[in-house]
């Protein structure tokens, strides 16, 4: 009897095949394999949104192995991803291999290990054809918003754009960030800072301003400063209450995709991209010193916080055994999921509690060995004990104004012996040795002016957090809506900041002025909730579109109408320099290449110039400033400012810290490992790399 298993990626079907042994066959399709064509709509508008699909440009030889493979088999398995995508592309399988249900099985499994395997292998079902149409309702919504809004944008503001259902939601909400932070108007605020003293004791008292014994009060402008500073500066103060007290702070719970981005985003400064890349080789397996392939981690693409009873067993014995009884708790932790998640997967958390990161570090990359710390130690700490604190305040009074003096000490370190917050707990001191009415001494007492400062950009972490709380996309979709803005130039980076370019600004004002309901937030929540009642069978996805097109499409007829002969222009973004030509101040244009600097007066003055940037560092060859620049495939490398005078380019990066030995500029070579290192071939390059010093000051430049 001859199996095959069929799942999506490669990597993944060399791990399951180790555990299934020679019984099974196990091939991958490669991601989809039918699809929407690119060329044409594709759905059927008078047949009840009929999608027609097509077999995917360059797949046709691997359908036809794939056919020939599951013709000589008895039983074949479909075993692609356990999510909605992964159930439609088990359906195009289904139905491009000819099928049927007795020569065929659906398996799904939340991780790649042996007993997951097997167990998968033992209880196969059919195919779920409601999770299939949920999937098809959601390709048909973006497919009906891209193809008829596109070519009304190439119209109205710029030819090539293209529009997206769930990316102009997350590009809205960064429209909309940026907003905020240009109309934010900064308040006034002071702080006063006091230092006390014990008559008998030399040891400081940090205190803050709070008020007076009845209310706080907000000091707004220097002059109630300077007044309440005046009437405390030689006043005699009293401690009036001193506080003793016990807080408590409980692990967070395992990751979902969503906080794991987070996470990375914030520990590491991952952009969402290369966390999921990491997480997916995690997932699919790694070949571990003498274990051999092994899948690390559980699915990566939930939003789930449920985890097994033997995870959680095995999590239990690991804290017992290394840490101690006390740091479990009396009964075992359970967390509960938001309403809005699928609950098919549990969190993302390690498949072999043994496999610690230290015993596999050898065999893992920097990215997978960081990304797979953060997992294995959150997981361990979300089934510990509580931390707690033991806390102490005092009040600190002179009659008609009052300070507060905050201290906290550790009194047991529960989760946090193993896993901290990013953001550690702080001010853990010893507490203050006072006494109700006793007298101290006022020493120091600062003013400080401070101003109300506006909401940050978001991150990649932060907008993946906005997004997921505001439950627009699924864990699935994060990673794409991100990269998709990027690419179609609505938003740009700045470092670690997303911010909306001209086109951004430009096309969301237009969809909120004519497309509200799109780019809404609760409609993209509530979007998403219906294809949760898809999923769930409550209603047919032919509903749902029906439902949306009506709408969508008078809304666009109506857009239409309005804005028959009208174009709107993407304003330019006006550089400091100037033409040498005409005189005119550069402007900031978009080509194929990436962006450059251009004259306004085209097409009387075409002058056009790449964009450099100034590293600040000299060039070794000839003394002038080494330039970033750009090459015409998009990858960045470092040229002389005088070429082609000096031909001088490299693809490391320059470094603004110099070589302890010769007082070089260190560089940074590109690929992986980032070695650094110094370029002056009289100086022991060892001695510059490997000393401490140029490392940390490295990592500060960062």
């Amino acid at each position: 009897m001859s199996n095959l298993l069929i799942v999506e990626s490669p990597a993944k079907a060399q791990t399951i095949e180790k555990y299934l042994g020679k019984k099974y066959k196990v091939v991958s399709s490669k991601g989809h394999v039918r699809d929407l064509p690119k060329s044409t709509f594709g759905v059927d508008l008078e047949n009840n949104f009929t999608p027609k699909y097509i077999t995917i440009r360059g797949k046709s030889d691997l359908i036809r192995s794939l056919k020939k493979e599951a013709k000589a088999a008895d039983t074949v398995y479909l075993a692609t991803d356990p999510d909605r995508e992964g159930e439609a592309i088990s359906w195009h399988l289904y139905e491009l291999l000819g099928l049927n249900e007795k020569n065929s099985k659906r398996v799904v499994f939340n991780e790649i290990t042996k007993n997951a395997l097997q167990e998968a292998v033992k209880h196969p079902r059919n195919i779920d054809y409601d999770l299939v149409d949920a999937q098809q309702a959601r390709r048909v919504l973006d497919r009906i918003v891209g193809y008829k809004l596109s070519p009304f944008l190439w119209k109205k503001v710029k030819k090539g754009l293209s529009a997206g259902r769930v990316q102009s939601v997350a590009t809205a909400m960064i429209v909309d960030r940026e907003n905020e932070i240009n109309n934010f108007k900064p308040e006034e605020y002071w702080n006063l800072n006091a230092i006390f003293k014990k008559s008998n004791s030399n040891s400081k008292i940090p205190a803050k301003f709070y008020g007076t014994a009845k209310k706080a009060i907000d000091i707004t402008n220097q002059e109630l400063a300077d007044e309440i500073y005046n009437k405390c500066i030689n006043g005699e103060f009293t401690v009036t209450s001193i506080k003793l007290g016990e807080k408590k702070k409980s692990p967070a719970p395992p990751f979902t995709t969503s906080t794991l981005q987070q996470e990375a985003s914030k520990r590491f400064n991952f952009q969402t991209k290369r966390t999921m890349k990491a997480a997916q080789e995690l997932y699919e397996g790694i070949n571990v010193e003498h274990v051999g392939l092994v899948g690390l981690i559980t699915y990566m693409r939930t939003d789930s916080l449920r985890i097994s009873d033997d995870a959680a067993n095995a999590a239990k014995d690991f804290i017992i055994s290394n840490f101690g009884e006390q740091y479990y708790p009396q009964k075992r932790r359970y967390y509960k999921s938001k309403n809005t998640a699928q609950d098919a997967h549990e969190a993302i958390r390690p498949t072999n509690i043994d496999l610690t990161p230290e015993k596999i570090k050898a065999s893992l990359s920097n990215d997978q060995y960081k990304l797979y710390k953060i997992i294995y130690e959150r997981f361990i700490a979300s089934q510990m004990s509580d931390a707690k604190y033991d806390t102490q305040s005092v009040d600190i009074s002179d009659g008609t104004y009052l300070f507060k003096a905050y201290c906290q000490s550790v009194k047991f370190n529960g989760f946090t012996a193993l896993y901290n917050d990013f953001d550690k707990e702080s001010n853990d001191k010893k507490f203050y040795k006072l006494e109700n009415g006793e007298k101290l001494k006022l020493t120091d007492l600062e003013k400080i002016q401070n101003f109300t400062q506006p909401p940050a950009r978001y991150t990649e972490g932060t907008l993946t957090k906005a997004l997921d709380e505001n439950g627009i996309g699924r864990p699935s979709t994060f990673m794409p809506i991100i990269s998709t803005i990027l690419a179609r130039g609505y938003v740009e980076r700045d470092g670690k900041f997303l911010k909306p370019t001209a086109l951004g600004q430009v096309t969301t004002k237009l969809m909120k002025d004519y497309f509200s309901s799109i780019i809404d937030y609760d409609f993209s929540a509530n979007l998403e909730t219906e294809l949760d009642k898809i999923s769930d069978g409550k209603i047919k996805w032919q509903q749902l579109i029906s439902q949306f097109y009506d709408i969508f499409s008078d809304t666009l007829a109506k857009a239409e109408a309005e804005l028959k002969e009208t174009r709107i222009k993407v304003p330019d973004e006006v550089t400091e320099e100037i033409c040498p030509n005409c005189g005119k101040n550069l402007v900031i244009k978009s080509g194929k290449f990436g962006k450059f600097l251009a004259c306004p007066g085209y097409p009387e003055c075409k002058f056009t110039k790449a964009i450099v940037f100034d590293t600040g560092v000299a060039c070794p060859k000839c003394g002038g400033k080494i330039l970033k620049k750009k090459s015409k495939t998009g990858k960045i490398y470092f040229g002389c400012e005088n070429f082609p005078k000096c031909d001088y380019m490299t693809w490391d990066e320059p470094l603004t810290t110099k070589c302890k030995k010769c007082g070089s500029n260190l560089f940074r070579k590109s690929g992986k490992r980032k070695i650094i290192y110094c370029p002056n071939p009289d100086c022991s390059k060892s001695a510059s790399v490997n000393s401490t010093d140029d490392h940390k000051e490295e990592k500060n430049e960062q």
